[in-house]
């Protein structure tokens, strides 16, 4: 089976825009200047590429290759420099406690996977360090705006809250933010946002 994602970026367009999330936009003020932040599912790199540009030491990861040579290309359009690494999120092994911050912006996995990636999520970062995330809730097929059309590839809250349990949360929003992300993200959706402190 070949990698979807690989295709999909395998155009000159950015197919989810150059623009960070926004989301990850307003809460980057929550990242000391010269921070190591981890990048997960990170796709063409829009998010990468805006947190180099304010100072911090980025590292990209995703399964696509056409993904992180586009997250190349745009790091050197604006001058910022970015590590990418092709990764398996559900089965290849993340450094330990190496980040100061993780994000994730629609990760898109199954459910039986979602646990695992978000528990790889928490590991990469620091004793204190902070993980911001954002996905589209199951609730999400009904909008028609984007990301996945079945609910086994989207997140229950309940699942979510669940494995916030023992860690400090600073943000949990569930419900409607408009997105316009490019072609494929347009629109207002239902997602689930969340900060934590390890």
């Amino acid at each position: 089976m070949g990698n979807p994602w690989h295709e999909r970026f395998g155009t000159d367009q950015y197919v989810y825009g150059e623009e960070p999330n926004l989301f990850i936009k307003n809460q980057a003020i929550r990242l000391e200047k010269g921070k190591k932040v981890v990048c997960f599912a990170e796709g063409e790199g829009r998010n990468a590429v805006y947190l180099a540009r304010q100072g911090h030491e980025v590292t990209a990861y995703d399964y696509a290759l056409n993904g992180l040579k586009k997250t190349e290309a745009l790091a050197e359009r604006y001058g910022v420099d970015i590590r990418t690494k092709q990764k398996d999120l559900i089965h290849d092994p993340v450094p330990v406690a190496e980040f100061d911050a993780a994000i994730m912006v629609f990760g898109h996995f199954a459910k039986q996977d979602q646990k695992t990636v978000f528990d790889k999520l928490v590991s990469a970062v620091k004793p204190g360090g902070i993980v911001m995330m954002e996905v589209y809730s199951e609730n999400q097929v009904r909008y028609g705006t984007g990301g996945p059309k079945t609910v086994d590839m989207l997140y229950d809250p309940a699942d979510l809250l669940q494995w916030l349990k023992g860690f400090k949360i600073i943000h949990f929003f569930y419900g409607e933010q408009e997105r316009i992300e490019g072609q494929l993200h347009t629109g207002v959706g239902h997602v689930i946002q969340v900060i934590l402190k390890k």
